[in-house]
Order: C-alpha cells, then sequence, then structure tokens
C-alpha cells in the first residue's frame, strides 16, 4: 500500500541531492545548472506566495511564467528539466510514492542559427590580445586554442600544465560533458601562443600550481574569469555578439570549411550525435555548399 508523505521541505532536500550529485561525481557546471533550476523555482513560488509543491500543475505554472517574463525557450526547457531530474532522484530515495512530473512535456524550442566569427574577426580578436603581460599571452593562448580545436570554456579553464604536450601539440582533456575524456590536437601557432604564456607564467605567484591558466596578482583562473577576459578582448577588437561559446561555433565552421571530415569534427569536439554539427554549423551549411558545388563544376558540359 502506497504510504502517506509528508510535505516536502524541497529547499532542505536540495542540499541532499547535491551531495548525491557530487558523489556521482557530475561537473560543477552540472551541479549549477540543476541548482539554478530548482532554486528558480523556489523563489518563484516564494514571490507568487505558491506553495513549493512538485507536481503537473505548478511546474507547467512556473516554466509559463518564465516564457512570459520573457526567457529563452532553452532556459525554460533547462529549468524544467531540472526540477524533473530533482523529483526522479526523490522518487527513488522514497520521498514520493511515484514521481509525479514523469512525462511531464518540456516546451518546444525554436530553431537558431548561430553565426561562426569570420576570419576578419577572429584575427581582429587576436590581435585585441596582443602583448607581453601575462594576462595579454594568457587571453591568446585560450583564444587561439579555443577556436583552433572546439573545446568547451569549461574543459579549458580545467587544463592542467601536465594535460598540455607542445611537442606533439596535443591537449588532453580528461572530464569533458558527460564525463568523457579525449584528446585535442592543435597547430604550430597555438603551440607557440601556449609556449609564450607558460614561460611568462613562471614568474606567477602561482608557478608552482598544476593548473594551466592562473589570474591576476597571484589569483587563480576561474571559469568566469574566462568569460570576462574574452568579453573584454572582444569589445577591444570591435566584435559584436559575442560570448566564449562563439569560438566553438568557429572552429566547426572552418574545419568543415576547410575539409575536415565529419567524423574527425565530432572526435575532436567531444560530440557523441551527428546532429551537433547541423546545429553548430547550419549558419554556413549554404556557403559550404556553394563552395562545394563550385568545385564540382557541375555545369562544365
Amino acid at each position: 500500500m502506497p504510504r502517506n508523505l509528508p510535505p516536502l521541505d524541497l529547499a532542505a532536500l536540495l542540499t541532499s541531492w547535491q551531495l548525491a550529485l557530487r558523489a556521482e561525481r557530475k561537473s560543477p557546471s552540472t551541479l549549477k545548472v540543476y541548482s539554478d533550476g530548482v532554486n528558480g523555482f523556489l523563489r518563484w513560488c516564494d514571490t507568487n506566495g505558491v506553495d513549493p509543491v512538485l507536481d503537473r500543475t505548478t511546474v507547467q505554472a512556473f516554466t509559463a511564467a518564465l516564457l512570459e517574463a520573457g526567457a529563452e525557450a532553452a532556459t525554460a526547457r533547462s529549468r524544467q528539466l531540472s526540477l524533473k531530474r530533482f523529483s526522479a532522484w526523490l522518487t527513488d530515495e522514497g520521498e514520493f510514492n511515484t514521481d509525479p512530473l514523469l512525462g511531464l512535456k518540456p516546451p518546444k524550442l525554436d530553431t537558431k542559427v548561430t553565426d561562426a566569427l569570420t576570419d576578419d574577426e577572429l584575427k581582429r580578436l587576436i590581435k585585441a590580445c596582443a602583448g607581453r603581460d601575462l594576462r595579454e599571452r594568457r587571453d591568446e593562448a585560450i583564444v587561439r586554442l579555443m577556436a583552433e580545436t572546439g573545446m568547451r570554456a569549461g574543459e579549458v579553464v580545467a587544463l592542467r600544465v601536465a594535460d598540455v604536450d607542445l611537442t606533439r601539440g596535443l591537449a588532453t582533456v580528461y572530464r569533458g560533458k558527460g564525463g568523457k575524456g579525449r584528446i585535442v590536437p592543435f597547430g604550430p601557432q597555438t603551440a607557440t601562443a601556449l609556449d609564450r604564456y607558460i614561460r611568462v607564467r613562471r614568474g606567477h605567484l602561482r608557478a608552482d600550481s598544476p593548473e594551466l591558466w592562473v589570474g591576476d596578482r597571484g589569483k587563480g583562473f576561474s571559469y568566469d574569469g574566462l568569460h570576462k577576459a574574452l568579453q573584454f578582448r572582444a569589445r577591444q577588437a570591435g566584435v559584436d555578439r559575442f560570448h566564449p561559446h562563439l569560438l566553438r561555433h568557429t572552429a566547426a565552421t572552418r574545419w568543415l570549411a576547410a575539409g575536415g571530415s565529419e567524423g574527425g569534427l565530432m572526435a575532436v569536439a567531444g560530440w557523441a550525435r551527428r546532429d551537433m554539427i547541423d546545429r553548430y554549423t547550419a549558419a554556413t551549411a549554404s556557403e559550404r555548399a556553394a563552395a562545394e558545388a563550385r568545385g564540382l563544376g557541375l555545369g562544365d558540359l
């Protein structure tokens, strides 16, 4: 017989869920996304005088409120997914008899086209990092590494000194998205930029730290630090609409435009699904098709 369970203290149980997620070795970014979703729901309930109950009606109302307030469909979907994962965990832990959010449909996503940086914009971004101090050498190395390899910002921040082999031009990502590792190759110009950064890094207060990247005045270098540093360089370069993830789109677009294989791109970028290529390179698909058609010369009769 199903037992009658008392109302749940979701705020207190969130702490227990976070502990369980850490035990499962979920990445810090995943932990943050899930926590933000639950905390956002609890804040909305408190602001609107709604009982914080995980049921379909309340979660659907929360999702609708996000969309009506101007949130992107992807954001609303992410928040709802966090609540569904939380609800599934609560059910597994015996806090619910049955999962009240099982089968709840997420909001439909719009199909967006994200442009890549043009070659001129990328050159301007690299030029904006020109200089000999630590920040300039660091930022150029990061821009070149991300634009060439398509590494995620979190993967770049997590690199250690020992993870980079300048002689062979290889970086090792030990824990990418989904906990998967991979080897990422890079060319001589990126290797040179990394070498220049590592040499100037030797005079930093954290020179003995295993982490590859260091910040200003003896500080470390975080995910937020990378975002702020690259946003600053983009403003200097006059590159609009910039966000660091744009470098991943740029790397994928440049790979295919140069004749690289889709399988090779998936391996380097750390993608398990073929549809991710379309998502990241849709904006330039027509340009690549036109270039391919001209090369085929089918009109030469």
